[in-house]
């Protein structure tokens, strides 16, 4: 039998019979990861973009309490956003491993629970938006000032979230059935839509931050509509015969649950130290949290970026798990870790070249961007270090292997970032910024130190 004949074999039956591994098997997973990855890379980087011109609209007004206004307003729906962050991975892995496993009906099963959570999740924001806000203002120390616009900002953006939360569920489905274009048709549109609105409403009508927030607002709901419409054009047929009762089975509305609550804790953890990051910086002055906000762009951009292939890494994991197809399972791991580190080697020498030219982009205030200048070199270490996480992330989620990513996240945040934090308080934003890296040090560590025995081994670990 020759090579190529071993690898029909193993493509079509997922039989290893021993065989190296030959070029072709190597392209053809390089043009899977590019085919799911890219779109995902040119839909991540239209969301920094979106929160740039947020940016640079807010940072070019009279006062630079609409930019701390901003910040913290999106801070807070990072902290509920991210926090249910879990509808659009749990949907993604699932989905995926369903459809590796040629079980469509299955697929739209979880569509149909994610949507079903997303509507409860959102109902109940908003009935206890009064509460959300009273104990987020209490927790971010920010001057009387901001926290008046902020509040504002929020209270007019919490009326998005059932359109929000329904669009994760939306993507994570439709990069689960491996489909990255119209995730990347959706954020595309509906950012270019965001853009255009708060360019509008603060431009013409002079709204401001509240402007920020309203358009913010009409512009998910029209994503929401989007979603619904690809949706139906692509794969209306799978609604044949279909009962929201059947997505109410016990058994897999608590593997669901399950799965969906380790990651919830994970990425709770992970906005969490976030939100520290910017109430901290809000508690040294105004001028602070004007300058680490900016600096934080840098580092949205290289995640967008680098979530590409997190993403990508999602989808192919999922369906080789689902396929019970080890040997491409790792091999999607090497190929995806060789493509995103080669991107945060890039970011690197954007960073360590030009990482001062672009703090025009975001203000015209010489005193922040001076302030900004010692605290670059945060900025310039991190892209291979979160690369790291980041990429591990995306293939944890894929295998559906959330208790551990749980547990790595926890020790993360608890046992490395708050301590790191307060033992560096005397170095000041430096203390602040050494802190952080060193969190996303022990993100990449741990998973990696976790990877052979949940993503490697011949039957990876279940997450529950």
């Amino acid at each position: 039998m020759r090579p190529c004949d071993c690898l029909y074999i193993r493509k079509n039956l997922h039989v290893d019979i021993g065989y190296p591994l030959c070029n072709y098997q190597h392209h053809e997973m390089n043009k899977q990861i590019i085919r799911l990855a890219v779109p995902n890379i040119i839909s991540n980087l239209s969301v920094p973009i979106l929160g740039a011109v947020d940016i640079a609209l807010m940072g070019r007004l009279e006062s630079e309490r609409h930019l701390g206004a901003v910040a913290i307003g999106a801070a807070i729906f990072n902290m509920l956003y991210w926090g249910f962050g879990f509808l659009r991975m749990s949907t993604t892995g699932l989905t995926a491993q369903a459809h590796g496993a040629n079980n469509h009906r299955e697929s739209i099963l979880i569509l149909t629970r994610g949507l079903l959570v997303a509507v409860a999740v959102s109902v109940s924001l908003i009935l206890t938006q009064s509460l959300i806000a009273n104990i987020s203002f209490y927790l971010i120390d920010a001057s009387t000032e901001v926290e008046q616009l902020a509040r504002q900002y929020f209270l007019i953006r919490i009326y998005a979230a059932p359109a929000a939360l329904s669009i994760f569920v939306f993507h994570g489905w439709f990069l689960g059935v491996q489909n990255a274009r119209y995730p990347m048709i959706l954020t595309v549109l509906m950012n270019l839509l965001n853009i255009g609105l708060n360019l509008f409403f603060v431009k013409a009508m002079g709204l401001k931050s509240n402007g920020v927030a309203l358009g913010t607002v009409i512009a998910q709901y029209l994503g929401l509509v989007c979603a619904a419409v690809l949706f139906v054009r692509k794969h209306g047929d799978l609604l044949d015969g279909w009962h929201v009762k059947e997505a109410l089975h016990l058994p897999d509305l608590k593997r669901f649950f399950a799965i969906s609550g380790d990651i919830f804790i994970r990425t709770l953890c992970l906005v969490f130290s976030h939100t520290f990051f910017t109430a901290k910086s809000a508690a040294v002055s105004d001028t602070i949290l004007a300058v680490n906000t900016i600096l934080l762009q840098y580092i949205y951009f290289l995640a967008y970026a680098i979530d590409g292939f997190a993403f990508a890494a999602e989808s192919i994991i999922g369906k080789y798990k689902g396929a019970v197809d080890i040997r491409n399972l790792r091999l999607a791991v090497r190929h995806v870790f060789i493509w995103g580190i080669g991107l945060a080697g890039v970011f690197t020498l954007i960073f360590g070249l030009l990482g001062q030219p672009l703090l025009y982009v975001f203000t015209n205030k010489f005193d922040i961007v001076k302030r900004a200048f010692p605290y670059l070199i945060w900025v310039a270490l991190t892209p291979i270090i979160n690369a790291v996480a980041y990429l591990w992330d995306g293939i944890f989620i894929g295998a559906t292997a959330s208790k551990p990513l749980r547990n790595a996240m926890i020790a993360s945040t608890f046992v490395v970032f708050l301590p790191a934090y307060f033992l560096l308080k005397p170095l000041g934003n430096h203390g602040l910024w050494l802190a952080l890296t060193l969190y996303s040090v022990a993100r990449g560590l741990t998973l990696t130190a976790l990877a052979p025995k949940y993503i490697l081994k011949d039957s990876p670990a279940e997450s529950s």
